[in-house]
């Protein structure tokens, strides 16, 4: 996707967000951040290909296995969004937004379909995996029994 869409969404005069560029960091970081914006969702953010891929999670990520929750897949954001909070003012994605776990994964399986990971974070821990649904923009978030892979 890449931050065209994220950068033109906003107005970086008003907003605190960043506004970044890709970068690699040679890391691969996670994010879960509380957003009480019109709607409190929970945005699930991972590492990969310089930028913060980025799935809107209305029920928050699952914290036991076998619970199966809807990622609505959102444009890509910058790497520094991995430690933003704070207060977005009205406009796109107005409300509060507060880091709920972080932590870093590592990835076991990447394809257009399907991304499987483990998660090391304070409160999300385990193998995970998002899965694309028909619906173009939807992806299911799985904690799986550990061990499970693939």
């Amino acid at each position: 996707m890449g931050l065209e869409e994220y950068q033109a969404k906003r107005d970086f005069g008003s907003t605190p967000e960043p506004k970044g560029a890709p970068a690699e960091t040679g890391q691969s970081r996670f994010v879960v951040q509380e957003h009480h914006a019109r709607n409190l969702h929970y945005d699930f953010r991972l590492e990969l290909d310089g930028v913060l891929k980025s799935w809107a999670v209305p029920k928050g990520p699952p914290e036991e296995p076998n619970i199966r929750r809807l990622g609505v897949q959102v444009e890509d954001h910058p790497i520094e969004y991995v430690d933003f909070h704070g207060v977005i003012p009205e406009g796109y994605g107005a409300g509060t937004v507060e880091i709920w776990d972080s932590g870093t994964f590592e990835l076991v399986f990447r394809d257009e379909k399907k991304l499987v990971f483990v998660l090391s974070g304070q409160r999300l821990t385990g193998h995970y995996s998002l899965v694309k649904t028909a619906q173009p923009k939807n992806w299911i978030l799985l904690k799986s029994k550990e061990g499970a892979a693939k």
